[in-house]
C-alpha cells in the first residue's frame, strides 16, 4: 500500500460524511404552500409558457401523492461527503467501484439539474458487470453540486464563475488522492468541465460532453448580430444554425433574467409553484418531455424524477443561490473554447442544439469520439442512463 504524506492525509481528514435528514415540518409547510398556490388566468397561446394544465397537474400530485421520503431514503443511502473548497463547502457523492483499476470519473451537473441527475448511471458505471459490461469498464464515481446548488455551501462573495469552480474540482479530485482522472458534463456541466480541460492539471486524461461547445468564430459572431443562415454551410451546419438562432431568439429568457438580475427573483424562492414553473421551462424540448409525464405519458422522466429535482431545490433553498452562476459567468456558452485534450461527444436528439461533426472536429482536435443519439434530450444521464452509460465506456476506454 502507498504510504500517505502528512499533506495528503490531513487533505483526506477535511473530506467529512454527509447526512441527509429533512425535518417533517419543511414538507408540511411544502404541501400547505402548493395548496394555497394562487392561480393565474389560462395562457391565451400554448407558446406562453409553462400550461395551467400542466402545473396544476404537477401541483396536485405534489400535495397529495408524491412522497419525498421514498426518495431520500434511497438518496441517503449512497456515500455523500462534504469538503471546504476556498472557503465553500462542497458536497459530493463518491460511489468507488468494487473492481480493481477502475477509472475515476468526474460528472458535474447543470441547472436546473443537481446530482439527481445522476443518479441512474452509478449503478452502470460502478458495476458494469450486473449491467452488460466488462469489468474492465468500471468508474469511480465523484459527482459534486455546484456551488450554490443542492447540498453545497452558498458563497457569500462574487467570483465563483466556471474557471473557479474547474479549479474547486480540481482540488476536490487531488484531495480524494485521484492522481488520474477524466471529467464529463452538460450545461453548466459542460462549462466546467471545458474549463477544467483549459487548466490541463496534470491527472486529467479526458473529457466528454453531451453539450459541446462547437460554434466557430464566424459562425458566433453571424449569430450574434441575428445574421441569415451564411452560405456554404453544410445541411448539418446549417440546421445547427438555425436551432441556434431560434433558441437564442426566443429561448434563453430564463438565463438573461439570471445573467443579469438573479436576486429579483423572489418569487421562485417563496412559491413551490413558481419555482416548479421555472425549473420546467427550461428548453421547449425538455418541458414537452416533462408535460407529457403529468398527463399520464410518461418518456424518460416520470413524475417523481422531476419532484425529486424540483423538492430538493426546494428544501435546500437554491433557487436564487444556483441562478447566479448566470450572473458569473462571462463565457459564451457554444462557442469554442480552445481545448485541447482529448474529448469525447455525444449528441442527443433534443439537445439544445445538434453540433456537427465537422464543428466538433475543428473545436477538439483530438476528437476521441463522436455520436449522434436518436433519442434523448439535455438531461442525457437523467432521461437515458442507459445509454449515456455506453458512451462513458466507449469514450473513455482508449484512456485506460
Amino acid at each position: 500500500m502507498e504510504t500517505q504524506t502528512p499533506t495528503r492525509a490531513a487533505a483526506e481528514q477535511r473530506v467529512r460524511p454527509f447526512t441527509i435528514d429533512v425535518p417533517e415540518a419543511q414538507l408540511t409547510d411544502l404541501r400547505r404552500r402548493i395548496s394555497a398556490t394562487r392561480w393565474p388566468d389560462r395562457e391565451t397561446d400554448p407558446s406562453q409558457g409553462v400550461q395551467l394544465e400542466t402545473i396544476q397537474a404537477l401541483a396536485d400530485y405534489w400535495a397529495t401523492d408524491y412522497d419525498w421520503r421514498a426518495f431520500e431514503r434511497r438518496f441517503a443511502a449512497l456515500p455523500h461527503f462534504v469538503t471546504e473548497i476556498d472557503g465553500v463547502d462542497i458536497h459530493f457523492i463518491h460511489v468507488r467501484s468494487a473492481h480493481e483499476d477502475a477509472l475515476p470519473l468526474l460528472v458535474t451537473h447543470g441547472w436546473p439539474g443537481s446530482t439527481i441527475e445522476q443518479l441512474k448511471i452509478i449503478d452502470p458505471l460502478t458495476r458494469p458487470t450486473e449491467h452488460g459490461a466488462s469489468a474492465s469498464d468500471a468508474f469511480d464515481l465523484v459527482i459534486p453540486s455546484l456551488p450554490g446548488y443542492g447540498f453545497s455551501g452558498k458563497p457569500t462573495e462574487t467570483g465563483w464563475d466556471p474557471v473557479r469552480v474547474a479549479r474547486a474540482w480540481v482540488e476536490l479530485m487531488d484531495r480524494l488522492g485521484y492522481t488520474r482522472f477524466v471529467a464529463q458534463g452538460g450545461d453548466w456541466g459542460n462549462a466546467v468541465t471545458e474549463q477544467m480541460a483549459l487548466l490541463q492539471p496534470p491527472g486529467l486524461l479526458g473529457i466528454h460532453t453531451n453539450m459541446p461547445a462547437t460554434v466557430p468564430p464566424e459562425i458566433a459572431k453571424a449569430l450574434q448580430v441575428g445574421d441569415p443562415t451564411p452560405a456554404g454551410l453544410s445541411v448539418e451546419e446549417a440546421t445547427a444554425y438555425e436551432v441556434l438562432a431560434h433558441f437564442f431568439a426566443t429561448g434563453v429568457g430564463y438565463a438573461g433574467e439570471m445573467a443579469n438580475r438573479p436576486q429579483t427573483l423572489y418569487g421562485v424562492a417563496d412559491s413551490p409553484v413558481g419555482l416548479a414553473a421555472w425549473m420546467l421551462d427550461h428548453d421547449v424540448r425538455s418541458y414537452e418531455l416533462i408535460a407529457r409525464a403529468f398527463a399520464g405519458r410518461p418518456g424518460g422522466l416520470s413524475r417523481d424524477d422531476v419532484l425529486d429535482n424540483v423538492t430538493h431545490y426546494w428544501l435546500t433553498n437554491t433557487a436564487i443561490s444556483s441562478g447566479r452562476l448566470y450572473w458569473e459567468s462571462k463565457l459564451a456558452f457554444f462557442d469554442v473554447k480552445g481545448v485541447e485534450i482529448p474529448v469525447g461527444v455525444t449528441v442527443f436528439a433534443d439537445e439544445l442544439y445538434p453540433a456537427p461533426r465537422s464543428w466538433a472536429e475543428r473545436a477538439y482536435p483530438r476528437l476521441i469520439h463522436f455520436e449522434e443519439i436518436a433519442e434523448g434530450g439535455h438531461f442525457a444521464a437523467w432521461e437515458q442512463p442507459q445509454v449515456f452509460s455506453e458512451q462513458m465506456r466507449t469514450t473513455f476506454r482508449s484512456l485506460r
